[in-house]
């Protein structure tokens, strides 16, 4: 068959697996998933305690699309520090694909996934970003090809399905979400890697296929929240990550594709769990530290406060301190002057004259740019 034909997907679910390879795979994946979802369970608050994470699973995303922002750098971003540059547009879709985690967050509380949600979700992902003129929010309805920049459809190294068969094939695809296969972590590896290889949009298929994982292992009840990041594993495989998806393609591979996704899970959730462990043992000591550096009754909301922005204006921590738990404006400074005394925070960048001062927390940091494992 020629290259240029578009593919034609398998119909789900895969029938001829070999399950003599993949069965140690799945459980060993689920028993590391269990593990690390154990862990989940025993943090208070996931949301705050561990946006770090998320603002780390939203950089790797995009770093496999060659995004080449670091956390700090958003961070940096986000309380005023860096202006327009070369680097403000990655910032900007890497903010982005944050958003539409929290988004997705909020709507699986209540709905399960649906192909109008995804639309929604590629919306928020590409607004105001290089992407904005490839029909945010829609699916395609043109032929599109995976190839050399610039490449013509013959020399494509990937032709996605036909778009007049797309619509089927997506309402297929959203049919076997609601299905239950043999194991879930086996039919999110299915589901991911079908997603991308209909590539139902004309950019960002995948970081919107790798924003699925966690949801729909949430759906699943696999996970107590939908809070599994992948991508470290799959930016530094990114080789292997393609030439799987490729290889199923090419020659139907889909075995090969699975055992590496469980593989995947085993390596990632292992990673994760460490760096859960080293946030709640950071937050527990900081807890203890802040509270013998200021003796103050709002130890907890001050931090949570910076778990969940560790770099920040003074200013916007002060609003958001007075708007969240009524705490009076005048009180913030010397909690943040104290805080700063015990080194607890450090200073970016000082206050003049009416801008205020920018702060950071560089041990939480340092934790989700993975420099720092206690």
């Amino acid at each position: 068959m020629p290259t240029h034909t578009p593919y034609e997907p398998d119909v789900l679910p895969l029938t001829a697996l070999d399950w003599r390879r993949l069965l140690p795979l799945v459980g060993q994946a689920n028993a590391a998933l269990a593990r690390y979802d154990g862990l989940l369970q025993g943090i208070p608050n996931p949301a705050v305690m561990l946006s770090p994470l998320t603002t780390q699973e939203a950089v790797l995303s995009s770093r496999i699309e060659g995004t080449q922002a670091t956390v700090d750098e958003v961070l940096e971003q986000e309380a005023g520090l860096l202006k327009e540059g070369s680097k403000f547009q990655d910032i900007q879709e890497i903010s982005n694909y944050r958003a539409a985690l929290y988004a997705a967050r909020e709507q699986l509380k209540d709905y399960p996934i649906r192909l109008a949600f995804v639309r929604e979700l590629h919306r928020i992902l590409m607004s105001s970003v290089r992407g904005q003129d490839k029909t945010p929010g829609e699916f395609r309805k043109d032929q599109n090809w995976i190839g050399k920049h610039g490449c013509p459809i013959e020399q494509a190294s990937f032709v996605p399905p036909n778009p007049v068969q797309l619509p089927d094939h997506l309402q297929a695809w959203e049919r076997y979400l609601d299905s239950d296969d043999a194991d879930f972590l086996l039919q999110t590896a299915v589901v991911h890697a079908q997603f991308e290889l209909l590539h139902p949009f004309k950019d960002g298929n995948g970081r919107i296929g790798r924003i699925l994982i966690p949801l729909f292992l949430f759906q699943k009840r696999a996970l107590s929240q939908p809070m599994f990041y992948l991508s470290e594993y799959l930016e530094a495989h990114r080789e292997d990550y393609y030439e799987r998806l490729k290889a199923i393609s090419a020659d139907g591979d889909w075995d090969g594709w699975i055992a590496f996704f469980l593989q995947a899970i085993v390596a990632q959730a292992g990673t994760n769990s460490a760096r859960v462990t080293a946030i709640q043992a950071l937050y527990e000591e900081m807890k203890l530290a802040i509270q013998e550096a200021t003796h103050s009754q709002y130890t907890v909301h001050v931090l949570d406060a910076i778990f969940s922005k560790p770099i920040f204006r003074s200013s916007d921590l002060t609003a958001q301190l007075k708007r969240d738990f009524g705490i009076h404006e005048k009180t913030t400074p010397g909690l943040l002057r104290q805080m700063r005394d015990a080194g607890i925070l450090r200073e970016l960048q000082a206050g003049s004259g009416r801008r205020p001062a920018t702060l950071c927390f560089p041990r939480l940091i340092n934790l989700a740019e993975g420099r720092e494992v206690l």
